[in-house]
């Protein structure tokens, strides 16, 4: 079956965006680059205490790369630690969430399949500056939220 891309074919230079685009969330930035109705891929600047909350995508497949760093995570309910050169897995339905808890900035590849809402939903989230107004917007982009919980009552450090 022959499929049809959106995209030429090309070399991403670090630091390039798709128009030049960064996306501000929650402290973090987001870099698209490759958007197809089949895949999402986005670089990520996660710097020190950031953290992305446990959260579901019942809709797509998420995966990182972590190119510079470490990330304590919640992968099912369970916490795990992923290291530079590390490839996470999360299937779709299944919470996750993200710790830069390193003291140091970390950056990764991240991309889902499907694409679904996801770049709506980030260009929505540019520049919000309240956690519980992102929460909000997620939730009608086939992202939900969990209830909030202590970072080291999720990751088990206490």
């Amino acid at each position: 079956m022959s499929r049809t891309t959106n995209f030429a074919p090309g070399i991403k230079r670090r630091g390039e965006g798709i128009d030049d685009v960064h996306w501000s969330i929650l402290g973090q930035v987001y870099t698209p680059k490759c958007i197809t109705e089949d895949c999402f891929s986005w670089h990520a600047l996660l710097p020190s205490e950031t953290f992305i909350p446990p959260h579901i995508h019942p809709t797509q497949d998420e995966y990182i790369q972590i190119l510079s760093g470490e990330l304590d995570l919640t992968l099912d309910g369970k916490p795990s630690h992923a290291e530079e050169g590390d490839l996470i897995l999360m299937p779709r339905g299944i919470a996750h969430g993200i710790f830069n808890n390193t003291g140091h900035d970390v950056t990764c590849l991240f991309w889902v399949t499907p694409t679904g809402k996801l770049v709506d939903l980030f260009r929505k989230l540019h520049n919000v500056g309240r956690p519980e107004d992102a929460v909000a917007i997620s939730a009608d982009h086939e992202v939900n939220f969990l209830p909030p919980v202590r970072a080291a009552d999720v990751l088990g450090m206490e």
